[in-house]
Order: C-alpha cells, then sequence, then structure tokens
C-alpha cells in the first residue's frame, strides 16, 4: 500500500470511500456504487495539468491486458472542461473513461483539492494507495508498479471469499412451483423496469441494456396468501436465526421470468438506493423451475462466483449487496421475488410517497403484512 502525507487527505488507506456519481465527457454517468466488484483506479487532475497527466499516464492507459472491465478499470476526474476532447475519447473505453467534476465537489472529498492524486480502490471500494502526483519517486511509475501487482478479482482477499448470502431449500413444494409457473404461462407478464431517481423522484425505467424480464403481479387474495403462510412458516425461522431480524412485511407478490429468446438478465445493482426503495432489508429469490442454463446470481463484491437457489428454494441477502443476474443462455427462468421489511421501514415507505414520480404507485400500508396484525420488528 502506498500513502501520500497530506494533513487534508480525508482518504485513508484501508477505509470505505465516499460514493458519488459524475457526468462522463463521452456521454452517460459513472456511478462508483455499481462499479464495486473490481480495482478502481481515480485519478484527480486540473484541466491545466491535463496536457502533463496524459503524457504521464497515456502509456499505461494504452498498456494493452491491463485495464479489463472485469478487472481492474481507470476513471480520470477533469474539474474543468478538458482542453483536448479528441484525445480523451481516442483513450476511453469500457475500463477507461474521464469523468466531469465541475463544482470540485468530488475532488474535495478525495482530498484532491490542493494536490493532484491517484486513489486506487480494492472490489470493496475500500483505498488501497493514494499517490500525489508530485510524488517523489514519480507518480506513473509508482501507479504502474502498483497495478501491475493486483491480483485477480477472486483473490483480492488472499482467501476464496463467499457472499453473505442464505441459502433456504423447500420453502415451496414442486407441486406449487408449478401452479405458479402454470399461471404465469396462461396469463402472461410485463415487461419490467427498474428504479431510478430522476431531479429527485424515483420513477420506473426500461433499458434493456440493464434489464430484461418480464413479471406477472399476483392479485388474488388467495393465493396470495398461500405464498405469505409457506415464507412466514419456512422461510422466516431460517431468517430470525442466521440474520437475526424480525420481518413483518413483504414488498412484491410477482412471478418473474427471464427468457433466453431475449436474452434476459438484471445488470449489477443494489435494491435499496433509491427513494422508493429504501425500506427493503432483505431480498428473496426462490426459484420456480431448474431446467435452464445461465441466469445465476453474482455478487461481484466477493468475486465471480455464482449463486443458484435450489428448485423450490430461495436465496435471501442484504439489499444493500451489489449484485446482478447473468444472461440467461437456455430456456426461461421462473422466480417468485420479494424485498422483506419491518413496520419501522414501512413507515419510512409511507413517508417517501412524496419522493415517488407522479406515475408510480403509492404505498398505503395496506396488503404487505405478513402477520394479521401489526407486529414490532
Amino acid at each position: 500500500m502506498f500513502h501520500a502525507e497530506d494533513s487534508v487527505n480525508p482518504i485513508i488507506l484501508g477505509d470505505p470511500v465516499p460514493w458519488f456519481s459524475a457526468p462522463v465527457v463521452t456521454g452517460g454517468a459513472f456511478n462508483l456504487q455499481v462499479a464495486a466488484g473490481r480495482w478502481i483506479v481515480i485519478s484527480f487532475f486540473a484541466s491545466a495539468d491535463e496536457h502533463r497527466a496524459m503524457g504521464e499516464l497515456g502509456a499505461l492507459l494504452r498498456e494493452p491486458g491491463l485495464f479489463e472491465d472485469d478487472r481492474l478499470v481507470f476513471h480520470g476526474v477533469l474539474c474543468t472542461p478538458p482542453q483536448n476532447f479528441a484525445a480523451l475519447i481516442a483513450l476511453s473505453g469500457p475500463a477507461i473513461s474521464f469523468l466531469t467534476d465541475p463544482e470540485g465537489e468530488i475532488a474535495r472529498r478525495y482530498g484532491a483539492s490542493t494536490t493532484a492524486r491517484t486513489v486506487v480502490l480494492d472490489p470493496m471500494l475500500r483505498a488501497v494507495a493514494d499517490i500525489p502526483w508530485d510524488h517523489p519517486d514519480g507518480h506513473a511509475g509508482m501507479l504502474r508498479s502498483l497495478l501491475r501487482s493486483l491480483p485477480h478479482v477472486d483473490d483480492a482477499a488472499g482467501v476464496p471469499m463467499s457472499a453473505p448470502v442464505l441459502m433456504v431449500p423447500r420453502v415451496f413444494e414442486f407441486p406449487f412451483c408449478e401452479l405458479l409457473v402454470g399461471l404465469y404461462d396462461r396469463a402472461g407478464g410485463q415487461e419490467s423496469g427498474f428504479m431510478l431517481d430522476v431531479e429527485g423522484k424515483t420513477q420506473t425505467v426500461i433499458d434493456h441494456r440493464l434489464k430484461r424480464r418480464s413479471d406477472l403481479r399476483l392479485v388474488s387474495p388467495e393465493l396470495r396468501q398461500a405464498i405469505s403462510d409457506r415464507v412466514v412458516r419456512r422461510l422466516l425461522p431460517a431468517i430470525r436465526t442466521f440474520f437475526q431480524f424480525n420481518a413483518t412485511r413483504m414488498d412484491r407478490y410477482i412471478i418473474s421470468c427471464y427468457d433466453g429468446t431475449v436474452g434476459g438478465h438484471f445488470y449489477r445493482h443494489r435494491d435499496n438506493v433509491n427513494a422508493g426503495a429504501q425500506h427493503r432489508r432483505f431480498a428473496v429469490s426462490l426459484n420456480l423451475n431448474n431446467d435452464y442454463d445461465g441466469c445465476d446470481l453474482i455478487f461481484p463484491e466477493f468475486g465471480r462466483r455464482v449463486y443458484r437457489a435450489p428448485y423450490g428454494g430461495a436465496v435471501v441477502f442484504s439489499c444493500g449487496a451489489l449484485h446482478e443476474v447473468t444472461p440467461i443462455t437456455r430456456g426461461k427462468r421462473y422466480a417468485f421475488l420479494a424485498f422483506l421489511y419491518g413496520e419501522a421501514d414501512a413507515a419510512l415507505r409511507e413517508t417517501n410517497n412524496e419522493r415517488l414520480g407522479a406515475s408510480e404507485e403509492r404505498y398505503d400500508g395496506v396488503g404487505d403484512r405478513l402477520y394479521p396484525t401489526p407486529m414490532h420488528a
């Protein structure tokens, strides 16, 4: 690890760094919280230093095989508009981008307002190096030496990593799974999007680059009761034992389908970062079939290992965990997907109604209880 001696630098090696989002000079936006699961290089330089920076970093950024989208990525942060836009475009790619920070807020949070520097993050977004541009041993040389020494993401901890997930078999019996799959096949599903905060309001967005899935919403009181009964009897005891959490409410009763003919998938995301989702505590992914390939869960902060719930069983994990559903390569995957939370979370959900977009359904506190009378979470 390298450390810069700068009294105004808030970055402490080994500590998590602040999350941020920023526009990319070639279009789109970068969001640090979904970039975890790889080594990340964040280099801060002012426009006045841009020519020097490109001179120092150009050879490094062009080094074959060094930067790869699923292992090691680079993000340069500019506090003023770029002087040589064409040069930045030429260097940009899936593993290399340049971000704008016109107010200097990101630089301030990373201690780079007075001294330009490069910060390197591990796959869990913790600082492992902090190298100022005026380092006496040379910024580019120090950075090159460090980056060449970094191991594969799966070896980042020095030991095999496992995500903090709970696998619970036999939540739904096979005939009940078949009933739900048959219901979906008869009724069909509607394409589902994902939540995104736009101008301070949460709204549902459809973008096939990030997600491709169809959902059938279950409205029958009898069917919803049959599902909640099984969840309460067979799933919640395990969650209380291993996560020490008393879930009293469940968000969503849906049957979801990832279809191999359209490349069903869900790119990396967290389930509780938007105003309309802050109440969610634990996600439940319960498989209703097993005759498909691909479409497995990955938790990038813990490596590339895949997780799959057993037929009729569930994978349960924190809604704060970064995860993705890999593309389905054969058949269709059917799943019951839900979120668990408690009474304090339900109160937060109701409060957040005012932060939902105009087209989003408001929460009324009815229909999500797992028990007939209110309980304390």
